[in-house]
Order: structure tokens, then sequence, then C-alpha cells
């Protein structure tokens, strides 16, 4: 996630310079707010990371991973020439509809949008070239959820309670996943109020992602500010997807695992074991944040202190780029 303050805006200015992928030049593959699908055998990663759209990736074995195969513009999966926006394409994830067809969420110019497209590689397009929501609200870090009984719901982040920063919504959606339910409400679920949320640059808790296990939902986050090396992610639990959700007292659940700075904005998804696994990004580097770079590790349910939670192995792997 990113604000559009001044000096936001020229980092990121600064890190539209590099393109996608493997623009740092050392190996490593620079997707920031990262997102894994397994499709057909076939591991399909997607992120920020590219001025015009959004870029995809492949890999068979989640280490190494071809850039720019895409089949929209310029090797991307989603160009800005199919949709809404002009700029700030961010965090986007893709979903296997039932009809075969593959769903983006994400958010340009600070708004979330969706678009469709016969395949993981795209192209990503919109029928109409809209927003998600009717009025012009500030809405980024989209995320969708499918309950046991079929119900589509989206966790999103708009703005916080006041004196405090942004925080996670749900709203249910369309089985469809590309627009919101006729007459559903979003619900605020919370924002930043532990002194781990709060530290370095600002206030939020954004990039939420939802998981249930056992008949619990858990719902994971990113607190601080993504320029900070103390990025992190914590866990809460309810036994309603709308919540309400109690924070952990043992969080975070990542914080400058395997020592890198800034790890956060993550997602989860199953291998092909059926092994939960964790994609996050890492800072470029100490005192540096962009471009950031992808990485994975295993992740498993578990009790700390008698909460539950979610336990991140060390086992962190550094995804390498090559380009086709």
């Amino acid at each position: 996630m990113r604000k559009t303050f001044a000096f936001v805006i020229l980092a990121f200015a600064s890190f539209a310079a590099f393109a996608a992928g493997d623009a740092g030049g050392d190996g490593r593959l620079y997707l920031a707010d990262p997102f894994v699908l397994l499709d057909g055998g076939v591991y399909y990663a997607y992120g920020t990371g590219a001025a015009d759209g959004i870029p995809v990736a492949v890999s068979t074995n989640l280490v190494d991973w071809t850039i720019g195969v895409g089949v929209a513009k310029k090797g991307l999966a989603l160009h800005k020439d199919d949709v809404w926006g002009e700029r700030w394409f961010w965090a986007p994830e893709v979903y296997r509809r039932a009809d075969g067809r593959y769903v983006m969420a994400y958010s340009a110019q600070e708004r979330v949008c969706v678009a469709v497209a016969d395949s993981p590689l795209g192209p990503f397009r919109q029928a109409e070239k809209r927003t998600l929501f009717e009025d012009d609200r500030f809405t980024i870090d989209n995320s969708f959820f499918t309950d046991d009984d079929g119900r589509v719901w989206m966790l999103y982040v708009a703005g916080g309670a006041p004196g405090y920063g942004s925080g996670p919504r749900i709203v249910e959606m369309e089985k469809d996943m590309t627009a919101v339910k006729k007459g559903a409400e979003p619900v605020f679920l919370f924002d930043a109020r532990g002194e781990w949320e709060k530290r370095g640059f600002g206030r939020v808790n954004e990039g939420p992602f939802l998981l249930k296990h056992g008949g619990l939902y858990y719902i994971t986050w990113s607190a601080n500010d993504y320029r900070s090396p103390l990025y992190a992610v914590g866990c809460a639990t309810s036994k309603s997807v709308t919540g309400p959700y109690a924070k952990n007292a043992s969080n975070p659940i990542l914080l400058r695992k395997a020592g890198l700075s800034g790890t956060g904005h993550h997602s989860f998804f199953r291998d092909r074991e059926g092994r939960l696994r964790i994609v996050f990004h890492a800072h470029h580097s100490e005192g540096r944040a962009d471009p950031r770079y992808m990485c994975i590790a295993s992740a498993d349910f578990a009790e700390v202190d008698g909460e539950k939670t979610i336990a991140v192995a060390d086992d962190v792997v550094i995804c390498r780029a090559r380009r086709r």
C-alpha cells in the first residue's frame, strides 16, 4: 500500500523507473504486495511493480520465476489501456471462477477495481471501465474470501477511526466476484491500536487476508508503513466472518523474518502438496525500501499462549527472476 502524500508520490516515481521483476539486476524477483495462484500445476505470481499495469511471473518450483510472460501489452497480465485508471496499479489478486474464467482484483489510483480474463496470463479487461465502488472513496488492498457456504466476500482498506490510520473492511460480493452484492453494506473491522502497529512512519492496518480453519476465521494484515524496516504482519481471530476480531497478544507473526527488512503485505496459498505457504515482500536493502522483492515461507495454524494463530517458519526462500 502507498498513500498520495507528495513525498510518497516522488518515491513511487523513482520505483516506477524500474521494470517489473528483475529490475534490481541481482536476480531477485521484484514484486511487491505479492499474490500466488496455483493453477494447472503452475504457480502464477502477481504484484505491484509496473507503472502501466500488473505484472505476472510463472514458476514450477516456487524459487525460479519467469517474468514478462503476460499476454497484455508490455508482457503484463493487465495493462492500463484495458481498464479504468492511469497509474498506481497495486496489490492484485487472481482467482479462478467456477465458469473457468479468472478474476483479478487490484487498485488503481487508490480505487479498488475488478477485471476478468480467460487465462491467468491475461489480458485482464473490464467490459465497462469503472471502479468497484460507485462513490469516489479511497479503497485499496483488496482480497477475496469464499466461505464454506459459497458466499463470496471482499476485504479491502479504507480510512480508519478518527485519530487512527487506515483499516480493513469486509463486504459481500456477487457470486461472479465483479460487483458488490446488491444491498450489502461494508463492515469496518479494526484499525491500528497496538504499539507494534504504530512504529515507524504511519498508523495503518493494510493488506488484509482471510483464512478459515477449524471453524475459526483468521484475518492477517500488515501494520506500520511499508517504508518502515519494522513493517510487520499480525493475526486476529473471530467466530464470524464479519467479526468482531480479537487481535492476538502474541503479534506480530511476521517481523524481520530471516533478518530481512520491511517484511509484510503478504498473502497465503496452498502449494501442490497442499501445504500452507505465505508469500510476502521485503525491502531492497536495509535503509532502502524500493524496489521490494518477493519471498516465500512455510506457515501453519498454531496455538501460542492459549491463542489460535498462524506460525511462519524460518525457511524463507528469496525468489529469483529471469526474463523470458
